[in-house]
């Protein structure tokens, strides 16, 4: 990364557009803070609570389950209502669950709770239309790969200091206080958050949606473009759902939950509620878009949502293969190399989760001088070459050998997440919010297919497929088209305002 664009961004500082950076990728880190506290205190609240493993894989479960329709609900949230209420708003909500948590006095309380935590994982939706306002576009895909990037250390963070405060406590209930404390500090820091931030610098103009509920597309054609792209998140949903019922067995036969959560009653109930959800989705889609599509849409205010579905399915690519990646990554080098337990988890912490803090603000970087198409094209190149050389790892290779193997991968893996999220604030402004909840949710879209896959086959087949998937949208993200010039957007005086995109 240049000299002069660490002083453009004055990333040391904190006033002015620098200081809501600081106060934004916290706030997403603390999101990921409390999302992943139980994790490290894995075995004290085994053994506290008496769970068995499969009860473990359970809460796991839960934990994400609600993450794909919370990115999309907050995306239009936080186009309606700006993201400096919707951020304090959401850390609040978070305290909440980790009280619930760190108070269960059963498992059932246990699984409400992390249910619950799982809207948590949106918070990261609220940040990208954020500094989307408070920076320029030649800067914006650096500035959002530091925000997410550091945010997203949240989950590391947790893993190495959580463990620490739960032996400080002491006890058997140390992991209560522990979890507690990650609640009283998301609920502080939402107050902090509400009173330093503001959704744009002093005189801009915050522009909203003319309708809530949907995206606003420019033609019939997008319309139902638009309604296809939301079937996937819904099957993902209905995935979920059959794992944690009697039947979760048919499709991941080596991972079972144990007894299943949800009864077949229950198991039907929840999938027709998805079936429903569904269909009402499809109405407000088409309530929000048919009045204004009965006339041809101005040139002036077009967009093409095959930019939105394009962005959306390389973060399928790059975010969903990241997080199926590091769910079986441990196990992967324990089993290869004949490792013990902590050095797998470490190995696989080092070289996969915590290149996240240089890897997508250099994939900002690339977007920003390099052009955002030709930044993605290396990335998804670079991803699709790195899980090949991946899938011929075996008991033969020296450690160090697949250790340098993994990195190159995680390297383009995560700059490609970064260079996603370079582009997504180029599209329409109003609608940042729900362009970034949708390819978000499709991230998680992408994990639930991908340990689908690795579930069924093998760990070779596994990475084969995700270079497959990174190949695939090689080819298909030259199709995307170039931000260039400046976007419209209408002031709430009628004006028209153009806002710059190069």
């Amino acid at each position: 990364m240049s000299s002069s664009t660490i002083e453009k961004l004055k990333i040391l500082s904190f006033s002015g557009r620098t200081r809501i950076l600081h106060l934004s990728w916290f706030a997403f880190f603390l999101t990921f803070f409390i999302w992943f506290n139980h994790a490290p205190l894995k075995d004290p609240i085994m053994k506290s609570m008496g769970l068995a493993l499969a009860d473990w894989k359970t809460l796991l479960l839960l934990n994400v389950a609600l993450t794909i329709p919370a990115r999309i609900i907050v995306g239009i949230l936080v186009d309606k209502y700006g993201p400096k209420r919707v951020f304090s708003g959401l850390l609040v909500f978070g305290s909440i669950p980790c009280f619930l948590f760190a108070m269960a006095d059963d498992f059932t309380q246990m699984a409400l709770s992390r249910f619950l935590l799982g809207g948590v994982g949106a918070g990261f939706v609220i940040g990208i239309r954020l500094i989307s306002e408070w920076y320029p576009a030649r800067q914006v895909g650096v500035a959002q790969g530091i925000y997410a990037g550091w945010g997203n250390f949240g989950s590391s963070a947790a893993a190495m200091t959580i463990p620490l405060i739960a032996l400080l406590f002491g006890g058997d209930d140390g992991w209560r206080y522990a979890i507690g404390m990650t609640g009283v500090l998301a609920l502080a820091y939402a107050f902090i958050f509400y009173r330093n931030v503001h959704d744009t610098p002093k005189g801009s103009t915050y522009f909203k949606p003319k309708k809530s509920g949907a995206m606003e597309v420019s033609s019939m054609g997008d319309l139902w473009f638009y309604i296809l792209m939301t079937l996937p998140m819904y099957l993902a949903l209905v995935v979920l759902t059959l794992k944690l019922s009697p039947y979760g067995t048919l499709l991941f036969p080596a991972a079972s939950l144990g007894t299943p959560l949800l009864t077949e009653t229950a198991f039907f109930g929840v999938v027709g509620g998805l079936v429903i959800l569904f269909l009402v989705n499809v109405y407000r889609i088409y309530h929000v878009n048919h009045e204004h599509l009965k006339e041809p849409v101005p040139d002036i205010h077009r967009y093409k949502f095959k930019q939105v579905a394009l962005l959306s399915l390389t973060y399928m690519v790059t975010f969903g293969g990241e997080l199926a990646v590091i769910s079986m990554l441990p196990g992967f080098f324990i089993n290869t190399f004949d490792l013990s337990i902590a050095t797998g988890a470490a190995i696989a912490g080092a070289v996969f989760a915590s290149f996240n803090l240089f890897a997508r603000p250099l994939g900002g970087y690339l977007s920003d001088r390099l052009g955002r198409k030709l930044a993605l094209s290396v990335c998804l190149g670079g991803t699709a070459v790195g899980f090949y050389i991946m899938s011929h790892i075996d008991s033969s290779w020296p450690l160090a050998g697949a250790i340098l193997a993994t990195m190159f991968t995680s390297l383009f893996v995560h700059a490609g997440n970064g260079a996603v999220y370079a582009v997504v604030p180029l599209i329409r402004r109003r609608l940042t919010g729900q362009i970034a909840g949708m390819a978000g949710a499709y991230g998680n879209v992408g994990a639930v297919i991908f340990l689908i896959i690795f579930s069924v086959t093998g760990v070779g087949s596994f990475f084969i497929a995700l270079a497959a998937f990174a190949l695939a949208m090689f080819f298909l993200i030259q199709f995307l088209d170039e931000p260039k010039g400046k976007m419209a957007e209408v002031m709430p005086d009628g004006t028209v305002q153009m806002i710059d995109v190069e």
